[in-house]
């Protein structure tokens, strides 16, 4: 059965950083896969 694509997008789990796991606010216009606290680190 083919799905609502909106549905799809509802249903998705939360994004959490790659790093720490810690969830992550939701960035339309990134990919960045770490939050801010483990993007620093790397600096």
């Amino acid at each position: 059965m083919l799905t609502n694509i909106v549905e799809f997008f509802k249903n998705l789990p939360a994004k959490q950083c790659a790093s720490c796991g810690t969830h992550l606010e939701e960035q339309h216009d990134c990919y960045s896969n770490t939050c801010t606290t483990c993007a620093s680190k790397d600096l």
